[in-house]
């Protein structure tokens, strides 16, 4: 089996790390890898040091033209069977490139959950008979995107993986208590991810205030970064948070301190499915987490976390209080959690996805 990967994007985020998880499970299984990638960017830069055979390209944008034709000559070049396609940028070139002649099966990959635009040009992308399956991460996505299909049954769920050894020897060090001077008796609530639209960090904030007004004694952690961390800042300082609420940045410590956390707070407005939940899950946090997309699938209310609606900043504080004062609770919780992370292996998902290629080129 030949694989090549289209990734498009010019961060490194979620959606690109799974893309590495699975090429790099992939190569175990025996399956041939190539990717044709955006030039000059971090997952240019991660093929390089794992030598991996990639080509960079421009992806200038969704009419690149010049770009498909590239992919096009290249998966001729390395004769694949399958083209995988990771975001939507890379999706557009593989349309273009199978008009031009490339008719290897598109593989599509999708991780959000908002529903496909009713414009021509989606309508046009996501039906296309080049498209042999849309490979979704979670039921929630496959719904909405089942929704927009002239065939459904081209959607298949395969779930997110993470990386469980990540996290084997992870434990509680104090590492955040001692960095930024906190009492060790102090409870830390926090986040890991982006700091973008769809996380919705502002009912972040306003589901500290209300904790705060309740006089609960914990500081807050927003660690990662993104496109919306000075407007997050700045309504921090609105509400006047800002002893409350530490914004740490992009840190590359993640299994060390994620452990120290004792509850994490998600409250995303979309989600695909949320494999930093798995993260936690597999440090036996506890999980506060809105009812979006994909989270319940995961999160299951009163069995492996708590759930709140979107955007109820005043529900999701009524968790969070819940976790830390019912120590029983907390230990359910987090043991149930931990058992259902074994089944979110980035093992499964490649095993899973291989199965689609396989179906797919079996087809043929």
């Amino acid at each position: 089996m030949r694989v090549l990967h289209l990734v498009s994007e010019k961060t490194w985020r979620g959606g690109e790390q799974q893309v590495a998880y699975l090429i790099e499970e992939l190569l175990k299984q025996g399956v041939q890898c190539f990717v044709a990638c955006r030039r000059r960017t971090p997952f240019h830069d991660y093929c390089l040091r794992q030598n991996i055979p990639h080509v960079a390209l421009a992806f200038a944008n969704e009419f690149d033209f010049g770009t498909a034709w590239q992919v096009k000559k290249y998966a001729e070049q390395q004769q694949v069977d399958v083209v995988h396609v990771h975001s939507a940028h890379a999706h557009a070139i593989s349309i273009w490139a199978y008009i031009l002649g490339n008719h290897r099966p598109i593989i599509l990959s999708r991780r959000v959950d908002f529903p496909v635009k009713q414009n021509f040009l989606s309508q046009f992308k996501y039906n296309h008979p080049g498209i042999a399956r849309v490979v979704c991460v979670s039921d929630k996505i496959k719904e909405v995107v089942s929704q927009s299909l002239k065939q459904p049954e081209k959607c298949v769920t395969v779930y997110s993986g993470v990386d469980m050894s990540r996290f084997a020897h992870s434990r509680n060090t104090g590492k955040l208590h001692r960095e930024f001077t906190l009492p060790l008796h102090l409870p830390i609530i926090g986040n890991v991810s982006a700091i973008a639209p769809h996380k919705d960090y502002f009912t972040f904030v306003d589901t500290v205030e209300l904790l705060v007004q309740q006089h609960l004694q914990a500081q807050f952690f927003i660690i990662g970064d993104g496109p919306e961390r000075e407007q997050v800042q700045a309504y921090v300082q609105q509400k006047q948070l800002q002893n409350h609420i530490t914004f740490t940045g992009f840190r590359n410590d993640i299994p060390e301190i994620l452990p120290e956390l004792d509850v994490m707070l998600i409250t995303s407005e979309t989600e695909g499915l949320g494999t930093t939940i798995l993260d936690a899950f597999a440090c036996q946090v506890p999980v506060v987490a809105t009812q979006a997309g994909g989270i319940p699938e995961i999160v299951k209310d009163g069995h492996t976390g708590l759930l709140a609606p979107v955007k109820r900043p005043d529900l999701l504080a009524q968790k969070v209080i819940q976790i830390l004062r019912d120590a029983p609770l907390r230990e359910r919780l987090v043991k149930k959690a931990a058992n259902l992370a074994q089944q979110f292996s980035k093992e499964n998902t490649a095993l899973h996805t291989l199965q689609v290629y396989q179906e797919v080129t079996n087809g043929r």
